[in-house]
This record gives C-alpha cells, structure tokens and sequence, in this order.
C-alpha cells in the first residue's frame, strides 16, 4: 500500500473531510502505538508500511532505554491520540481504530497479531475493533 492509498483509507472510513485530518489521525495513532509496544516490534512494522507512515512508528523510539515501550492502557493511549490529533477523546478512539484497522491491511504476515499479543487486554479492543460496529 502507498502512502496517498493509506491516508485516502483512512480519511474515507473515518469520513474525513480533509486529507490533513487523515494525516494527523494517522500520525497521532502511530506515535502513540509506537510508545507503547516494544522498539523492535515498531521497528518490523514501520519498515511494512510506507516511509512516511512507518516513521510516525519510530519517531518516539527512546534509543536511550531498554526499548520495552511504556506502560499505559486503553483510556491513557486514547488520551494521547485525541491530544497529538486535537479531536475530543471519543473521536480519538474512532480514529484509532481505522488507522490500526488501515495497517493491518497494508502489512504481511501476522505483524499486527504480534502487535496485539503486546498491548494489555484493555488495548487489545482497539486494535482488533476495526472501522465499524461496536468495540470488541
């Protein structure tokens, strides 16, 4: 998937009304994500999805520290999206899952089950919730 593919599927199933929105959505999540699961896991997935979309991924990486990813849960990672995407926190939470439901469809393999088996139980509805229909 390319980049203007990717950032066209988000702001489509998010009904976006303009591309930069799609832009931020995209980047809030994936920094967001990128804090929370280990530096080596972001790692394998940034390098699945185009350059400027994987980089949101590794932006945050802390090159300093063990790499483990921060602890936080469901209501803090929402926290950051609708903070980095400046959209109130039950929007955040929408727009988190079309943009983990759009790189799941842009990655091989089980990337995003590796993701999944990372995030605590309380993280793990929003990545496998996808666009539509209620949080799992």
């Amino acid at each position: 998937m390319q980049h203007d593919q990717f950032i066209g599927q988000v702001q489509a199933r998010a009904h976006l009304g303009r591309r930069d929105q799609a832009e931020r959505a995209s980047r809030a999540t994936l920094e967001t994500l990128g804090e929370r699961i280990p530096d080596g896991l972001a790692d394998n997935l940034a390098a699945q999805l185009p350059h400027e979309i994987g980089e949101n991924l590794r932006r945050v990486e802390a090159f300093d520290q063990a790499g483990t990813g921060e602890h936080f849960g469901r209501q803090e990672f929402i926290h950051r999206v609708a903070d980095r995407a400046g959209v109130a926190e039950p929007q955040a939470a929408y727009l988190a899952r079309v943009v983990l439901e759009v790189t799941d469809e842009a990655t091989q393999g089980d990337i995003m089950g590796r993701v999944y088996d990372s995030l605590p139980k309380d993280l793990r509805s929003l990545v496998a919730s996808g666009s539509s229909g209620p949080m799992r």
